[in-house]
């Protein structure tokens, strides 16, 4: 097992790595919409915070030298299952064919009450 740090996403708020790499794959930890550079959530709606916990995947996963294309499996959890539709236009964008594998949940809270937390499995 191999940890995978970067200063270009949020630091772990707790005791876990930002992502592992082992046999191949990398498992990015849930992140969360928080801009790396100011410490807060970015403004704006689910939009915002689903494009910016995505980007948070893609710089860790870069500095395993991966990128989002690599991603075969994701899971996105949503503090209201309403903001779906809205998560999977960004997600779409984000993402080309073809397209990761997926579970999306409507969970009671994320922690610091963001909207969305999205954590994901790429393959070399």
């Amino acid at each position: 097992m191999k940890a995978i740090v970067t200063n270009n996403a949020p630091a772990a708020i707790g005791p876990y790595s930002q992502a592992i790499e082992a046999n191949g794959f990398v498992y990015v930890s849930g992140q969360l919409p928080i801009n790396p550079s100011t410490g807060g959530f970015v403004e704006g709606g689910i939009k915002e915070q689903t494009r910016q916990s995505l980007l948070n995947a893609k710089a860790i996963l870069n500095e395993a030298g991966l990128d989002l294309c690599n991603v075969v499996k994701t899971t996105v959890l949503l503090s209201d299952i309403a903001d779906f539709q809205a998560m999977n236009e960004v997600y779409a964008e984000m993402f080309t064919s073809p397209f990761p594998a997926r579970s999306a949940f409507a969970v009671r809270a994320l922690p610091k009450n963001a909207l969305v937390e999205i954590e994901v499995i790429a393959s070399r």
